[in-house]
């Protein structure tokens, strides 16, 4: 019952670094829609879409299943309780990828605007802090998960920074509205991209050690 139970619980912490790729990849490929107008890209995200759903639902499942058929105590439970975390985050992560592929989509035919660099450096970054969580999960070594706060306060600083520039494009020209509007949009979407990096990165730290810490 014991090994079988490991078995399981192995299988199924398995599952999440494939669906963190999945899903991060998704924001990725977001980005790069965005930057080059591409809507081939944005409607491959859009295909992905279904199988992000997919795989959250399996990965939820599992981990009931497994909960409600062997109780897992101590560390084990914290297992079961990060994994669920992070299938919710990494699908949140997944969908805003989601989100700022079908906004590209829309606005694939407007003028861009060259200076408002900001928003694909915010995206790198917060791309960055994900990967660099998921490297962490399942190695002996959470130290490096305090450091992220830091991350963090950079990606909101900039979404600061480029509502500040968006404002000054929208009130030097009108025409400039819709699109820095989409901007501030995108810029919001990746500082809730970047949450979800540190709020795995808690949950991480938390399975590892049975200590809380806030990384925000």
């Amino acid at each position: 019952m014991v090994e079988k139970f490991y078995e399981e619980l192995d299988a199924l912490k398995a599952e999440i670094p494939v669906f963190a790729r999945f899903a991060i990849g998704m924001l990725e490929d977001s980005i790069t829609t965005l930057k080059n107008q591409d809507v081939g890209i944005a409607e491959d995200i859009r295909e992905r879409k279904a199988n992000l759903a997919e795989e959250h639902t399996y990965i939820e499942e599992e981990a009931l299943r497994i909960l409600a058929l062997y109780q897992p105590m101590a560390k084990d439970l914290r297992v079961i309780a990060c994994i669920n975390q992070m299938n919710y985050s990494l699908y949140r992560v997944g969908r805003i990828g989601w989100d700022i592929a079908k906004l590209s989509m829309y606005v694939a035919d407007q003028p861009f605007i060259e200076n408002l660099q900001n928003i694909f450096h915010m995206g790198d970054l917060v791309v960055a802090m994900l990967r660099d969580v998921m490297e962490v999960y399942g190695s002996n070594d959470v130290s490096s998960l305090i450091e992220l706060s830091k991350r963090d306060d950079v990606v909101d600083n900039l979404r600061s920074s480029i509502f500040r520039e968006c404002l000054t494009y929208m009130m030097e020209d009108n025409r400039n509205i819709p699109r820095c509007i989409d901007y501030i949009s995108v810029s919001r979407h990746l500082e809730r991209a970047g949450d979800h990096a540190c709020l795995i990165a808690e949950k991480i730290y938390y399975m590892d050690t049975g200590e809380r810490v806030e990384i925000r």
